[in-house]
């Protein structure tokens, strides 16, 4: 049975990481390709960490740096225009492929060899952290796209499989993070893990509840769940610490955070640069002296912090040079976090809010936030508290302190977060009116906190809001003649209409 599961595995699967390589080292280099990976390495061990290394690359790189420009965290650096298009609220089929790619060969792929060998094996710990990853990365791709291959996807049988509403899909994974964890008690051992070092299935069956937890609570807005959402909060068995990949970077080309390494950082020989602050989260956080400013980005060249505009580079400005704007405080060696401690606290407040239990609502709230500023490093969680006390428009304080909070970590959650809860609302303030390309008049003091605003020259398909979606990637779509016909950039995904 083994060997007949092993046969099919090795054609099927697409191994893209050395396969009998043993050191961190080696996991990080994503662009090793073993030539003939021979099937008796094919083990776990070799390959969990393989996964997620691939996975927070996606996650913590390309995800981040796109969702940081359409949150308006981030604004695009000045003369240079990369990420213009994003800043403008813009994203082609093209930009998104090589992420898509990865996410379905480097990762799913290899998490369905994971599942088979455990299975084979019933070894259901192994099991539980590879559907755990695997319901992970769709959730993502739904986040992104809305619809995406899945019933028939990882499967030969199927070369141009069938897209899957995004309903479909998350009662799905759903279902098999359920099943795996009906599989384990909490003791059973895990393969080598560099997410979760040396832990055994009780770390992941948290991490599987907190999954859980964000899953429902986005499709909360459209279906009931709110009995499995209690049901998930009274048994009260989530992670005390972030979900990330830490303690494993290193400060060598290809090998260090991929966030710091894809904004060059000028540490490994290229002088790109293409992200600052944007003045929506400077005049938010600034609004109330927030310290977690400090924290996430640093002073321009003369101490003082400034944000710029989305939809614009500045490149013919005279008086706005790139010294004059603030950029991330990024290091080789942060951690690419899933889901953080003031995530599941700030679901858990929203829950309450839901339920009318305004007490419970506003213990979580402050739980939620002083979470945020201890990841952060810093304090002063009353004045954000404060700032937007938990109330009857519980969305709008929720919206705006979740916003913020992720802006510093996890760029891509807040994008989602904010397609669904609606905060930080577009405001009247428009980009054109903060600033004026053809005479170089800067007004940053017409911002208003709390508020996004029209980027310069936005996206006109989504009439003045933000980009609700991803088009359907290039690497799939021009292979695949079942792929649906866009529904447009301004169209929600199923949790968000």
């Amino acid at each position: 049975m083994r060997r007949k599961i092993m046969k099919k595995i090795f054609f099927a699967s697409l191994l893209i990481l050395g396969l009998s390589l043993t050191s961190c080292d080696d996991y990080l280099d994503i662009n090793k390709d073993p030539n003939s990976p021979s099937q008796e390495n094919m083990t776990p061990d070799m390959m969990l960490p393989a996964v997620e290394v691939n996975l927070c690359h996606s996650y913590g790189d390309f995800l981040r740096t796109v969702s940081g420009y359409f949150t308006q965290y981030y604004a695009q650096y000045f003369g240079t225009s990369n990420y213009l298009d994003y800043s403008q609220f813009n994203m082609s089929p093209t930009r998104s492929s090589s992420t898509y790619t990865q996410l379905n060969t480097r990762v799913l792929n290899n998490i369905k060899t994971i599942r088979d060998l455990a299975k084979a094996d019933e070894d259901w710990g192994t099991y539980l952290a590879a559907t755990v990853l695997r319901a992970f990365t769709y959730q993502v791709l739904v986040d992104c796209y809305g619809e995406v291959p899945y019933t028939q996807a990882q499967n030969l049988d199927y070369l141009t499989p069938e897209y899957d509403e995004g309903t479909v899909i998350y009662d799905g994974i759903l279902a098999e993070i359920d099943e795996a964890l009906d599989k384990v008690s909490g003791t059973e051992q895990v393969a080598t893990s560099l997410l979760l070092p040396g832990a055994n299935a009780s770390s992941w069956i948290k991490f599987a509840n907190a999954l859980k937890l964000r899953i429902l609570t986005r499709e909360s807005g459209v279906k009931d769940v709110n009995g499995l959402i209690g049901a998930l909060i009274d048994e009260d068995n989530f992670p005390s610490s972030n979900v990330e990949l830490a303690n494993c970077w290193k400060n060598e080309a290809g090998q260090a955070n991929p966030f710091y390494m894809e904004d060059a950082f000028a540490s490994y020989g290229a002088s790109q640069q293409n992200i600052v602050l944007n003045i929506a989260l400077l005049g938010t956080m600034a609004d109330y002296e927030d310290a977690r400013l400090q924290a996430y980005f640093s002073p321009n060249s003369d101490g003082v912090y400034t944000g710029s505009v989305s939809g614009t580079n500045f490149s013919t400005t005279a008086s706005y040079k790139a010294s004059y704007w603030c950029r991330p405080n990024a290091h080789y060696d942060d951690p690419v976090v899933l889901i953080s401690t003031s995530d599941v606290n700030f679901y858990i407040a929203e829950y309450y809010a839901k339920n009318n239990d305004l007490e419970m609502a506003q213990q979580y709230y402050r739980m939620a936030i002083e979470a945020s500023f201890d990841n952060a490093g810093v304090s002063g969680a009353d004045a954000a508290i404060e700032a937007y006390p938990l109330g009857s428009n519980w969305k709008q304080a929720i919206g705006i302190q979740k916003w913020v909070d992720l802006s510093g970590y996890n760029s891509f959650e807040g994008w989602c977060e904010l397609r669904r809860l609606g905060y930080p609302a577009m405001g009247a303030v428009t980009g054109d009116q903060l600033y004026n390309e053809q005479t170089d008049s800067y007004n940053p003091n017409l911002y208003v906190p709390g508020t996004l605003y029209k980027p310069i020259k936005c996206n006109t398909a989504l009439n003045g809001g933000i980009l609700q979606r991803f088009p359907y990637a290039e690497s799939s779509a021009n292979r695949n003649q079942n792929t649906p016909d866009y529904p447009g950039d301004s169209a929600p995904v199923f949790w968000a209409k």
